[in-house]
Formats: C-alpha cells, structure tokens, sequence
C-alpha cells in the first residue's frame, strides 16, 4: 500500500461535484489517448502516401489534365458543390504536378511527425484538393481518409512517437527559439494569401476560413510562448487540449457511426439475411486478384455464412461494447482481421489499411504502450551504442491513465 494515500472510509463514495471536477480537470489538463491520435496520425498518413506513390505513374489519369473527368467538368461540378480543391485555380499540368508533389511530402512528414501543426493542415489540403478534383476515382476509403484530413488539423497529435516529441524531449532548459517555426509560418501565410486570391475557385469558404483560424493561432501560440509563459500559456494549453479531446471523441463516435450504419443497412439486403453475400464478390473478377484462393472460399458455403452473419453482427453490436473492455478488444480484433481479409481476398488494400487505422482508436493504451516497449528494445539491440539515449513519453512500465479509447 502506497503509505502518502489515504484509504477511502468505507461507505463514503466521491460527491458528485468532485467526480464532475475531476472529469473537467482530465479534459482540460490532459491530452486523452495521446497514443491512439499518434496512430491515426501514422496510419491515414502512411495510407495516403503509400496510394499516391503507387499511382504515381498514373496521376494524371486520375486526378491531372489526362483524365477522363476533364478539368472544365470538374470546374462545373466545383461550381455546384463548392468543394474545396486548390487544382481549380488553373489547369497547367506543372501546377497539378506542384500540388501532388507538395501532397506526397506532406504525408510523408506528417507520417514521422515533423512540425505536426502545419504538416497536418498541407495534408488535408492536399487530400482535399486531389479527392476533390475527381470525385468518382475512390472508394469508401477515401471518404475516411477525406474525414480524417479534416479532423487531424484539430488534434495533437504529434505528441508523442514523433520528431516533434523527440526534440521537445532533447530540447535543453532556456534554449533559443527556433527558426524553423517561424520561417514555415511565414512560407504558409503566403500560400494563404493566394487562397484568398482564388478564393472564388478554390469551394468552399468555410476551409479557408478554418485554414486562416490554425494559421493566426499559431502565431498567436508563439508569440505567448516567447511573451507571456505564465497563465496565457496555461489558457492556450487548456484550449488545445479541449479542442483536441473533443475532436478524439468525434472520431470515436464517426467510427461507430460507419459500423453501425453499414450493419444496418446490411440486415434489410436479402442475400445478407441469407448469408451468401460474400459469396458474389468472391466471384467477381475485378475483386479476385487471387481467384484459386476465392473459389477455394466461395466453395466452402457454411465458411462464407459464417463470415456474412458475423460480419453483419460485430458490425452492428460494436458500437454497443465500447464501456466494456473485454468485448470492445474482441469485436475491435475481430474487425481487423475482417479488413486484412478484404484486403487479401477483394484486393482492397488501402480501404483496408484507412478502416483498420480508424479502428485503432480504440486499442487499449497498455498494447500501445506495450509495442512502444518492444520497439524501444529492438531500437536497442539495433544501435547499441545508443541504448542509453532519452526516448520520449512515459515507460513502457508506467501505468497510463484508462479512458473510453484505452
């Protein structure tokens, strides 16, 4: 027993103003589920970036001036809907290739999390702007990956297992500002300005309003850092860390809204109510890139029943597990493994990777923190030399605090 703690008298429970402080406290004092934001951010990042380097030879098909959805249809389309896309202010195939190059390297930053602000704010432009030029070129895992954009602008999550965390950690007591902040700040405020110069052709308004929000919070988030470190930073870390719990449990709450939506509207299909629904894709040449390995499963009838009703069954009772923890773990394994089947079996890897990623916001915290453990001690064994080296976040053997994503 830890002798500074003083046993509760039996019978007393906590008042309910102080359970109600404590909660306020935990979400304006701490950033929840620091871990799962840090692989939502790895995998959307990963996702988008291992897509785009594979279409790389086909880019102009999909989203350039080569494809079928012509620029002046697009434009058309744009002018309807008023989706955000920076591809509309010209149809120069050097200003397309600009927007994709500036794509790719933002995911690969945001996937090691370099400079996590602004690299998430480039991200979701450049998904926004590619997914938004050729809307019939993606599949249901482009629109999570186009929600997801949005939401990680609004989360920190480069808080930890990331280069920002390193150099916090490495960053010495009273050290000189640095350069590099400002000068991308700066670099970012003048891409702005030409949003607002072709803001007429650039969608919707409200993202360049939310692009201009992030921007001016920046600069006014350095200027208290090197001004005023006392109670203005506090402020601004409460604000940040409200912003960024309530964002997580907006993810949280669109994950369930997906399964429960597709259970949903799988029961009323007749072939699922049968439970030969997965036997018709298998069948499908299109999502059979290895056709002796789906007619070996489309033979098997009770196998592919199986997989229908428990498919439409974890879909449905998933959202409902989320306050125990034991059940939550099984259906949420349960659910990976039927999105690496999708992959494996219909050859749909990245709406396998982008579901899986969003379902990693539910992984407990002691198998994140249990991975980090191995990473750590396989880094070691890699570089001895370096065993010693300071890492960043809490020991692997340190308890984390438990919250509804772990």
């Amino acid at each position: 027993m830890n002798p500074h703690s003083a046993p509760r008298p039996a019978g007393r429970e906590e008042s309910p103003d102080r359970r109600l402080a404590r909660a306020v406290q935990r979400c304006t004092g701490t950033v929840l589920g620091p871990y799962q934001s840090a692989v939502v951010r790895i995998g959307f990042a990963a996702t988008w970036l291992f897509f785009l380097l594979r279409e790389f030879p086909h880019r102009h098909e999909l989203y350039g001036p080569e494809g079928p959805w012509g620029w002046h249809m697009a434009r058309q389309l744009i002018a309807d809907n008023h989706s955000f896309t920076v591809l509309m202010w010209t149809d120069s195939a050097l200003w397309f290739e600009v927007v994709y190059a500036v794509a790719v390297l933002s995911s690969a930053l945001l996937l090691v999390g370099w400079r996590t602000r602004a690299t998430s704010a480039l991200f979701m432009v450049g998904v926004l702007s590619l997914q938004n030029r050729s809307v019939f070129m993606g599949d249901g895992g482009d629109n999570v990956i186009h929600l997801m954009a949005i939401y990680l602008v609004l989360t920190r999550c480069g808080h930890v297992w990331s280069l920002d965390a390193r150099r916090r950690a490495r960053r010495p007591a009273g050290a000189k500002a640095d350069p590099v902040g400002p000068a991308l700040w700066a670099v970012l405020g003048l891409g702005l300005v030409a949003v607002l110069l072709f803001r007429d052709r650039s969608g919707e308004p409200w993202i360049v309003v939310l692009l201009w929000l992030l921007w001016l919070a920046q600069g006014a988030w350095w200027l208290v850092c090197r001004l005023a470190p006392g109670q203005p930073r506090v402020l601004l870390d409460v604000l940040a860390n409200l912003l960024h719990n309530a964002t997580l449990a907006v993810i949280m709450a669109e994950v369930c809204l997906i399964y429960a939506t597709a259970g949903w509207y799988k029961i009323q299909g007749s072939r699922w109510q049968d439970g030969t629904a997965l036997y018709y894709p298998l069948k499908l040449d299109y999502f059979s890139p290895w056709p002796a390995l789906s007619d070996l499963l489309a033979g098997a009838s009770l196998v592919v029943m199986a997989i229908s009703y428990g498919t439409v069954i974890v879909q449905v009772a998933f959202p409902f597990t989320l306050f125990n923890r034991r059940v939550k773990n099984v259906l949420l394994a349960a659910m990976m493994l039927e999105h690496a089947g999708i992959a494996l079996l219909l050859g749909l890897p990245f709406f396998s990777l982008a579901m899986i990623t969003a379902d990693a916001v539910f992984l407990p915290t002691v198998f994140l923190l249990w991975l980090e453990g191995r990473a750590r001690r396989a880094g070691r064994r890699l570089r001895p030399g370096r065993a010693g080296a300071a890492g960043q976040g809490p020991a692997p053997d340190v308890p984390a605090p438990r919250t509804l994503v772990g």
